[in-house]
């Protein structure tokens, strides 16, 4: 078994496309539209290969009410992992990301929560060494 596709519920695919590829980096991996659909998805640059990050549309009624309670709880929906998160930090504050915290220890890791234009948090994590 192998983990390919994690979906992540988004407001507006095209305005999520452009924060992951322009701001975070990612690559887009696939662009497939139909009448009833588009399946649009990212990978990191760097991880797992194969694995994609589906940015599928909250239009469906329940879907948009889970984003909103955990957005509104502080809650994160992805977490990214970094080997170097006060220069990733501060590459991401100058581009315009919106940080809700600054990178800050937690247990044994460093992490710092930010908002991602699409209606979700994401934690972007350094694992300690």
């Amino acid at each position: 078994m192998q983990l390919r596709h994690i979906i992540l519920k988004v407001e507006d695919q095209d305005r999520a496309l452009a924060f992951y590829t322009q701001v975070l980096g990612f690559k887009k991996a696939k662009d497939r539209r139909s009448k009833l659909m588009r399946w649009l998805s990212v990978r990191a640059p760097q991880g797992a290969t194969g694995v994609e990050l589906v940015l599928e549309p909250a239009s469906f009624a329940p879907a948009r009410k889970s984003q909103k309670a955990l957005y509104d709880g502080g809650f994160p929906a992805a977490i990214l992992t970094t080997n170097k998160i006060e220069r990733e930090y501060q590459r991401l504050k100058e581009l315009g990301v919106k940080f809700r915290t600054k990178p800050r220890m937690m247990g044994s890791e460093t992490c710092a929560f930010f908002e991602d234009t699409v209606g979700n948090i994401i934690v972007l994590l350094q694992h300690r060494r």
